[in-house]
């Protein structure tokens, strides 16, 4: 029996993750990520670092070379309470299946089906009607400083309303 702690899922709003710009020493192992609103899936990905990866793609939006990242933004700011989960394959929750991280990510795409996995999906879920596509035009930040910084605005809005209460 490991005397490891098990790794818990790190749950987070992409507001608040926009915050964060340097992957806090403890999270650097977690190696599955996932997109999704309170209803549905987006994405779920694998990486060596799944938080380098998650800001991989919002950088990414920018220069449309992810999916994901221009879904992001083609939705902003309402994409700000897009909840981004941070796993770890060596999880029990992965144990039956060896906490093989292949097996892990592909496990996550079939118990989810997420809009935006094409590979191992075989019926990807619609994306929400409420929801512009990774290809609609319209306004989009302008920078990665913009996003982090209306981020933290929200962030700061939040923490206060729940003062006030």
């Amino acid at each position: 029996m490991s005397s490891q702690p098990d790794p818990q899922p790190i749950t987070l709003p992409l507001s608040k993750l926009l915050t964060i710009e340097q992957c806090p020493t403890e999270w650097r192992s977690y190696n599955l990520y996932l997109f999704r609103d309170d209803t549905v899936a987006f994405y779920v990905g694998q990486s060596y670092t799944a938080f380098d990866r998650v800001w991989a793609h919002l950088f990414g939006g920018f220069k449309g070379r992810s999916m994901v990242g221009l879904f992001v933004l083609c939705n902003w700011p309402r994409s700000m309470r897009f909840v981004v989960e941070l796993m770890h394959s060596q999880s029990t929750r992965f144990a039956p299946l060896g906490n093989d991280l292949d097996a892990a990510e592909r496990h996550l795409i079939e118990q989810l089906s997420p809009c935006f996995n094409e590979a191992l999906n075989s019926q990807p879920t619609p994306l929400p009607g409420k929801y512009s596509p990774p290809s609609a035009r319209g306004r989009r930040p302008k920078s990665i400083k913009r996003m982090m910084h209306d981020a933290a605005r929200a962030c700061q809005l939040e923490h206060d309303r729940r003062e006030w209460e």
